[in-house]
């Protein structure tokens, strides 16, 4: 049996854990990686938290003074399309550390209210939006890397069947 991608999804905010939250984040990662064509098994740590959580490691790691909805930490500097190969994988455990994901559940809640969603579309696009930085993909620009990301995004989101 091939080996599947670890996805430990941790929580340092009461209940943001759920049974519930963390399926549906194993679920969209391991989505958005096959749409990707990432195939090999990989490991992406999750951290679910509130927005004082995600603000103090938004400023000790980024220098930013303020909390944010979603932090990605990629252990690879990808380009778009461009993937990790089996060399890259942990030889202790044989997967392939992509990188580290933070959300803040506050925003979770406040940004779907914000747009008339639901709380799960809105975690389901931060992961997704998480996962294609781990990729390589940014945003950084209005124009072609932006659109290109977006694009992406709601490719996997309908192929998970979650829309606005």
């Amino acid at each position: 049996m091939a080996k599947r991608h670890y996805i430990p999804v941790t929580a340092d905010v009461p209940g943001a854990a759920s049974e519930r939250n963390c399926a549906l984040i194993r679920k969209v990662i391991r989505t958005a990686l096959a749409a990707e064509g990432m195939e090999l098994p990989c490991e992406v740590d999750v951290l679910l938290t509130g927005d004082g959580g995600i603000h103090q490691i938004n400023r000790e790691m980024r220098q930013v003074d303020r909390p944010t909805d979603v932090l990605s930490f990629p252990e690879f500097d990808l380009r778009p399309g461009e993937l990790p190969r089996s060399e890259d994988a942990d030889p202790g455990t044989g997967l392939i550390p992509l990188g580290d994901m933070v959300i803040s559940m506050e925003r979770v809640a406040a940004q779907a209210k914000e747009y008339g969603h639901s709380n799960r579309r809105e975690l389901a696009y931060l992961v997704t939006h998480s996962i294609l930085h781990l990729l390589g993909y940014d945003h950084l620009d209005e124009g072609p890397m932006k659109a290109r990301m977006r694009a992406r995004e709601e490719a996997i989101l309908a192929e998970l069947g979650i829309t606005r």
